[in-house]
This record gives structure tokens, sequence and C-alpha cells, in this order.
């Protein structure tokens, strides 16, 4: 790739071990110029500066930054934080693609659901969802339409696109700094009953994704559907937690919206759409509607994937009360 062509990163600013962020050091690693997208020029875009990106300040929803920030780009990695102008943000960032005409890919960061949120299931009968989903919600989350709505989008804009439909994250809140208070008292408190889960660590997520930006081709118009390696209860879980905390914790089973009321809606009172998509998340995987494994990421890396303690001792949040 020509010096002329930076990769485009959004969501560059997340902090350190952030998937986007470690897109960046792992391209940067590799020798390709990276142009990071962030919000503010802050410490962390200082910090995207020492380690030898290129910084472009902007606002996701003001297209002229949006392709002001394209200029002379070819590959682009999209990425935003849970927000209820996502759509907005994917749209404005195709339009830009499509008007400019000569990218290479576009790797946009989706989400596991997507595999199973066909047009024939959202659009089937209440009760055939919510037998569908499990049985404790009949719908998905603002969130996870959006999600839907910017694969339509980016299909319609006619962009080669790269979908990555990554499980629940290992570092995702639900598993990390919102069970952190029972944890203390040796407790892993999760309404997930015994369904079994395949998370996976942000970074096989990241090292994926920077894969497919140097090396697009191979991959253009294809959806890949992510799982960690280890399919497991929260008992599992539980067992991992110990190992990293050092102490023993027991997993304690919670009624769905109980643990909703006591965790999720203290916690983000401020941020009702992401409340209400961690809920939904919630009810999905209590109900035993987060359903399917797949075995596409060892391939795709070429390597075993990280497992559940590892990035759970490589999480600043997990970190912190294991050296306490």
């Amino acid at each position: 790739m020509s010096e002329r062509h930076p990769i485009l990163i959004t969501g560059a600013a997340g902090h350190i071990g952030g998937v986007s962020r470690t897109i960046v050091d792992m391209l940067l690693e590799q020798g390709h110029p990276v142009r990071a997208f962030v919000r503010q020029d802050d410490e962390r875009a200082r910090a995207l500066r020492q380690a030898g990106a290129e910084v472009f300040v902007g606002d996701l929803l003001t297209i002229a930054d949006v392709t002001a920030a394209m200029k002379g780009v070819r590959r682009i990695y999209f990425s935003m934080s849970l927000s209820p102008y996502y759509t907005d943000a994917v749209s404005l960032m195709a339009a830009a693609a499509r008007a400019q005409g000569d990218i290479e890919v576009f790797v946009n960061m989706s989400e596991f659901e997507q595999s199973f949120m066909t047009f024939e299931k959202m659009t089937a009968p209440e009760e055939e969802r919510r037998s569908w989903l499990g049985g404790l919600v009949a719908d998905w989350s603002p969130q996870q339409r959006a999600h839907w709505i910017a694969e339509r989008v980016l299909e319609w804009a006619g962009l080669p696109t790269v979908n990555i439909r990554a499980a629940m994250f290992v570092e995702n809140p639900l598993m990390t700094w919102l069970a952190l208070g029972p944890l203390s008292n040796g407790e892993l408190r999760l309404p997930f009953g015994s369904h079994r889960l395949a998370p996976i660590a942000g970074h096989d997520v990241a090292e994926v994704c920077a894969k497919i930006l140097a090396d697009p081709a191979p991959h253009i118009s294809k959806s890949y559907e992510l799982n960690g390696p280890e399919l497991k209860d929260m008992h599992g879980f539980a067992e991992d937690f110990g190992a990293v905390l050092g102490r023993e914790v027991t997993y304690v089973p919670e009624e769905v919206e109980t643990w909703n009321d006591t965790y999720v809606d203290p916690a983000l009172a401020e941020f009702p759409h992401t409340a209400e998509h961690m809920k939904t998340l919630t009810r999905l995987i209590g109900g035993g509607g987060y359903r399917g494994v797949t075995d596409q990421l060892q391939t795709l890396l070429g390597h075993p994937p990280k497992t559940v303690r590892w990035a759970l001792e490589n999480h600043p949040r997990i970190q912190k009360p294991a050296a306490a």
C-alpha cells in the first residue's frame, strides 16, 4: 500500500486495549500508515500521535468532517460507541465513501445478533418472535436495530463491505465492571441461568480487523460471525474469575429483571439508550435466545484465540481488584 493512502480508524480514542486503539497499534507495528478519527484533541489523541498515527479531530455526525477525514483514504474501519445516532453516523460515512468512489474496503464493526436478526424473523408475529428470542423479550434493542440498518445501508451503497459480527466481548460491562461489586464478596451474580456462552476477547477481534484491513481482497462482501473458543456456563466463568482474582468465586444466578433493576439502571441512568441495549441483551441471554457458535475466529486468526481467562487477566477493571 502506498504511503499516500492511510487507513482510517474511527473510535480510535478508546481506552488502551479497546478494539479500535488495538487495531491502530497493530497496523502501525506492521508499517501501515493510520489516520485515527477522534472526537477531541486530548491526552488520548496525543498518545495516538506519539504512537505514530495521524490524528483527525472531528465529529462522525458532521458530513463535512467525515468527508475531510476520508480524503486520500482507501480502507476504512468503522466503529462507534452505543448511540441513538449510530445509524446517522454510519450512513454519513457510507455516503462520503460512496461519493469518493475509490474505497477498497469498509470494515464494519457489527454484532453477533445480526446472524439471526433476519428480515423474516423481525417481521414475524410477536409471539413467534418472543419464542425465537427465548421468551423474555419480543424484539431487539434500538442499538441492535441500528446495526441491522447499518448493514443494509452499506449493502445499498454498493461499498466493498466486510461485516464483523462479533459475539459478546469478555470485556462487556455485563461481564466486568457491572459485576465488580459482588465479585469483591466472592460472588459472580448474573441473570443467565444455566445458559452457555462463548464470549470473545477484544484483542482477537482487533487482530481479525487488522488482518482484513491489511489484505482486504479475500474478504470483500463477507460477514463473519465470531465467537470465542470456550463455550461454558456461568459456573465455568466463575472459575475463571476466581483464578484471576486469586480467590474462590461462586456463581449466584439472579432473576433477569431484578438484576437489571439492581445493576443496569443505577449505573446507566444517564445513558438510557445504552441501558436499554444492556437490558435487552440480558433478556436475550437469560432466556436462551443468544444462540449459535462458529469456528470462524480461529480460521481467520490462523492460531488459537485468546481464552476468557486471558482476557480477564488483561482487563484494567479486573486487574485492579486482582492486584488488591
